[in-house]
């Protein structure tokens, strides 16, 4: 059962063209370990990808206890079958020779082997004291985007009702939180408009920021499969690299780094100036139309190609795609995300949708994507900061309601004020007052910002810091206290992908050694604490995952994110569905806003909304004032420079992002022998004109120095544009002899040069901004100095190009998402 094609040479595939309308026939992917045959397979167990956010669903293969494979799964609404890369692969991870297999803890400045009880303990008497002596401000929690919706929930409701912090995120404020920022800001609620089916029925698609390529492998199979059946798709595709995407655009605007909103307008002036819009519809179902067309009035193709640095002709052919388009489709990522006026740009995208009427018919939506697999469920469960089944924390009926659910006063809530978002709770930490910071599933030694800021927080005295996760990262290595925990394949919970689809993944073997589910830990620690509701029962009722799912299923009860209608056994049976599930929609809901705005109403919103260029935080009766009769918000914004312009000394703009083969910093990709061998080093990528400027070459080892921090890579010359050099994000140190910091000779981590600065609107931090310079090392071919070499478990070797690309120098164009 092996793969018919090298999918590292070709990641995504052969074709199975399908036209407009149809059904994207079946392809089932599969991958068995060498030497294992399908009737060498025990059991076929159901569950689906945790390594990027598209929710492919597939079977683990099981043989002697161990997981030896996957499959496709033929009759899931998200894939059809098909694998990416990191799907056929990536399962390898949970057999690496170094998975935490114990809890450790700290003594006289060493990480020991102890016991759950020690551990635990010591984490309990911890908190406890710091409530006595600071109260609940001094705890702050750090999650991620692959936990599960059950691991989430109990979470919440310890932090939350338990403790009483307002310190609560996720790493998904990285990679989402303008996702669901800018759907809150247009529709009132979070909660992706559209639905993977309106790629069969979609006319024209827009990806403004989003290397579906590479990020959703498997939604991009669709695409390529609908451009070579009958009736193609037109793309448009916003991104300063020659991704595969921009590859097969009809159009491509690559637009200099941060001007993302001076194009956007550019494109609403055009649509507008032609009379594109459907003005029956925005009559109907939004508010704000005048004051938008009188804000991008000024904003002329011409206008905007002096400040992105694109020909006015492109922009205007762009938008005459758009206002042409029967059926539109928009997407968007960390383009936009990561990107200077993140969320006024994204809203921008959501106005492109709107004015043209295109919503809630097949075709016709937007998705704000996510980066990470269940990204979707921080935002549902309230480990994000917000309130859980997307209450409004402004909305003293929705601390009510939730405080019924939970059976505690509404005072024992934290909503007196916004909720914190993550570079807050490390400033927090750095500034003394979190003393207590638990990072479950994620790497911010890595992945955040200024990481030697970080690192420096991280170590200081004053923080105690426990990290539940399954190999000892770069930043396990600072850690107080670090509990071993399972993963996918071994635990059995549900998550939701972008499109709302939920999977149940069932547990298919047990975890090494001593390690545990997140639930257990979590549920351990809330029964350590003994957490109780106002009657004096416990807080924390569930014993598992199944029946803490029921308890979320009460939590989502009648709210926008409704699973009511969904249970383990149907989940089972069914395969993914979308939410809003209920009995009103047994089966789903394959599109939000079918007739009508729905969560929009000053009553029901999940948040009044703030200014998208400032920040600031709207009252309720800002809001009512605003849109009384709860309609999509057209929401306009002004082109403002970034705030790190180049210069002289910096005369290149910074761009981070992802390759195909690996996910997030490496933890588990890094471990995969094919993923790894693809990719195994970090690498420089800069244009043609920009290597000669610099008198580099292909292969010469460069350095990359920023105002923060430096690091070292092979250059790729490729077709980006000039000004930009491209990193991406996902190297660390975890297999360096330097161990969890750069080594004397430079680092690798993209984050050693990215800023502390971030979108005032979605808190998320902008990695697309920073301002670097770009110097020789050493020449291709001759000695160099020495640098951090690779010693991880999975061999190491050439980055290996999708054949149809044309060599590694092409792979590195399309390596990541603008």
């Amino acid at each position: 059962m092996q793969p018919e094609v090298d999918r590292i040479a070709q990641p995504w595939g052969e074709r199975t063209p399908y036209g407009r309308g149809g059904t994207w026939p079946v392809r089932v992917d599969s991958y068995l370990a060498p030497g294992v045959t399908a009737d060498g397979v025990r059991r076929w167990v159901p569950t689906a990808s945790l390594l990027h956010s598209n929710g492919d669903a597939m079977d683990v293969a099981v043989a002697d206890g161990r997981i030896v494979g996957v499959r496709g799964r033929a009759g899931d609404r998200v894939n059809h079958g098909r694998l990416g890369p990191k799907d056929l692969f990536g399962w390898q991870a949970n057999h690496s020779p170094d998975r935490l297999t114990t809890p450790l803890i700290r003594e006289d400045g060493q990480l020991v082997p102890c016991d759950w009880d020690t551990a635990m303990d010591r984490i309990v008497a911890r908190t406890r004291r710091l409530l006595a002596e600071r109260g609940p401000d001094a705890l702050g929690f750090y999650t991620s985007g692959q936990l599960f919706l059950e691991e989430y929930y109990t979470l919440a409701v310890i932090a939350r009702a338990g403790l009483g912090t307002p310190h609560l995120d996720g790493n998904t404020r990285l990679c989402t939180a303008t996702a669901a920022e800018s759907l809150k800001e247009t529709f009132g609620c979070d909660g992706q408009p559209a639905s993977y089916t309106d790629v069969d029925h979609a006319d024209v698609i827009a990806l403004f920021g989003h290397n579906m390529a590479e990020t959703q492998p498997v939604l991009w199979m669709r695409v390529l499969d609908r451009l070579a059946g009958g009736d193609p798709p037109r793309l448009l595709c916003v991104d300063p690299r020659p991704t595969q995407v921009a590859r097969h655009a009809t159009v491509h605007l690559a637009p200099r780094s941060g001007t993302n909103v001076a194009l956007l307008n550019a494109l609403l002036h055009e649509i507008i100036r032609t009379d594109r819009v459907d003005h029956a519809y925005v009559e109907a179902h939004t508010v704000g139309y005048e004051e938008l067309a009188a804000r991008v009035a000024g904003f002329t193709p011409e206008r905007a190609a002096g400040i992105c640095d694109v020909p006015a002709r492109k922009i205007s052919e762009a938008a005459e795609l758009l206002g042409g388009a029967e059926r539109l489709l928009s997407t968007v990522l960390q383009g936009v995300y990561q990107s200077h006026q993140a969320t006024a740009a994204a809203c921008q995208v959501n106005n492109l949708q709107l004015i043209r009427g295109m919503l809630g018919r097949p075709g016709c939506g937007v998705l704000q994507m996510n980066g990470q697999p269940t990204a979707q469920n921080t935002r549902e469960c309230g480990a994000d900061g917000d309130l859980p089944g997307f209450r409004n924390w402004q909305n003293d009926d929705h601390v009510a309601d939730l405080a019924r659910v939970w059976n505690v006063e509404p005072s024992r809530i934290p909503h007196n004020a916004p909720p914190t978002p993550a570079m807050e709770i490390f400033g927090r930490a750095e500034e003394g007052d979190i003393r207590l910071l638990w990072i479950s599933g994620t790497n911010p030694a890595v992945s955040l910002p200024e990481l030697h800021r970080i690192r420096d927080i991280l170590g200081g005295d004053g923080l105690f810091t426990v990290v539940q996760d399954l190999y000892l990262t770069e930043t396990a290595r600072f850690a107080d206290v670090v509990l071993p925990a399972a993963t996918w394949g071994e635990k059995t919970g549900t998550f939701t992908n972008t499109d709302r689809t939920v999977h149940l993944c069932e547990k298919a073997v047990d975890p090494p050694g001593d390690a545990r589910p997140d639930l257990d830990i979590l549920l351990d620690y809330a029964r350590r604490m003994d957490f109780r509701d106002k009657d004096d029962g416990p807080l924390i009722p569930w014993h598992d995952p199944e029946s803490a799912f029921r308890a979320w299923q009460e939590c989502s009860r009648g709210r926008p994110c409704d699973y009511t209608g969904l249970s383990y056994d149907r989940l089972r049976a069914a395969g993914g569905i979308q939410w809003p599930c209920t009995s009103a929609a047994p089966d789903g809901t394959e599109r939000l806003y079918t007739d009508g705005i729905t969560w929009a109403a000053p009553e029901t919103c999940e948040s009044y909304g703030k200014d998208v260029m400032t920040g600031e935080s709207m009252t309720e009766d800002d809001y009512r004032a605003l849109n009384p009769d709860g309609k999509a918000v057209l929401r306009p914004a002004d082109y403002e420079p970034p705030e790190e312009p180049t210069d002289a000394a910096y005369p290149l703009q910074l761009n981070t992002g992802r390759t195909v083969y690996h996910f997030h910093t490496r933890t588990k990709t890094g471990r995969v022998p094919q993923l790894n061998a693809a990719a195994p080093e970090v690498w420089v990528e800069i244009s043609a004109g920009e290597a000669a400027r610099h008198g580099v070459a292909e292969g010469d080892l460069v350095e990359v120095t920023s105002r923060r921090g430096s690091l070292r890579g092979r250059l790729r010359v490729t077709g980006i544009r000039d000004g930009m050099v491209f990193v991406p994000f996902h190297y660390g140190y975890w297999d360096t002899a330097e161990g969890d910091r750069p080594g004397k000779d430079g680092g690798r981590a993209a984050n050693e040069t990215t800023l502390t600065d971030w979108d005032p609107v979605s808190k998320q931090p902008l990695f697309k901004t920073a301002a670097a310079r770009l110097t020789l090392v050493d020449r291709a071919g001759e000695a160099i100095s020495p640098a951090p070499t690779t010693t991880a478990s999975a061999p190491a070797g050439p980055c290996r190009a999708p054949a149809t690309t044309g060599g590694a120098a092409a792979m590195a164009g399309q390596a990541g998402e603008a």
